[in-house]
């Protein structure tokens, strides 16, 4: 038997309870500051693993994501964050696991499909690092290749106000108006009896996913207060 993942450690009670009473204070805060509206939730799946797909425009987005449920999400992050033992585990205990950017890191890919083999949601940003602007940017093939090999549905989420809450080279959060979209899931494609899903698929859901992300993000931007473009 092949020696457990310390990244993904964080099924036992400890480290649920950190997550728990973080999520709750982190939560509860960011709600008030940025007085958050959420549309949508009835789309979050109560049971079972999914990979929830955001756009994003801003570092607050991840305590975002977590807003739109109650359900422990996990997250990819700089693997520089692990360099303490003690900082590690924290990341770990609050969902995240470590990803080498800008390589083909087959040991997160590894590490996100098992967390969705185990039933847990995973958060994934389609756009990778924060984009600018109200177009939704070509998206990368992580998040439906992720989605399509645990044969999981994505749940599409439209952030709208986010990137003015902390834009770019800002070191300040504003207490500005975000709303969320949370869109219906988009399944994953099922392969052929005895083969695989094709890569015309991947390519379809690719597109299907780019296209509810911008009537999200479209939908989103009308409930704030906000014109682009950005100055």
């Amino acid at each position: 038997m092949s020696a457990p993942d310390t990244h993904l450690a964080g099924t036992g009670l400890p480290s649920r309870i950190v997550y728990h009473v973080c999520r709750t204070i982190v939560v509860g805060f960011i709600r008030a500051y940025t007085r958050m509206t959420i549309n949508g939730r009835e789309h979050i799946p109560a049971t079972g693993a999914f990979v929830l797909a955001p756009v994003h425009r801003s570092y607050p987005d991840t305590p975002i994501a977590s807003c739109v449920t109650r359900r422990r999400m996990l997250y990819m992050g700089k693997d520089t964050m692990w360099k303490h033992r003690t900082l590690g585990w924290l990341f770990s205990a609050l969902g995240a696991f470590p990803v080498t950017r800008g390589t083909a890191d087959r040991e997160a890919l590894r590490r996100a499909i098992v967390v969705l083999e185990r039933g847990e949601p995973l958060v994934l940003f389609p756009e990778g690092e924060r984009k600018q602007g109200p177009v939704v940017q070509p998206l990368f093939d992580g998040a439906v290749y992720i989605a399509v090999r645990a044969g999981v549905p994505i749940v599409p989420v439209g952030i709208g106000g986010s990137e003015r809450v902390m834009p770019k080279k800002a070191k300040f959060v504003y207490p500005r108006k975000v709303h969320v979209e949370v869109g219906p899931p988009i399944p994953a494609p099922v392969a052929p009896e005895g083969g695989r899903v094709p890569r015309s698929a991947y390519k379809e859901q690719t597109e299907l996913l780019h296209s509810e992300l911008q009537r999200l993000f479209d939908e989103a931007m009308t409930h704030v207060p906000w014109d682009y473009p950005i100055d």
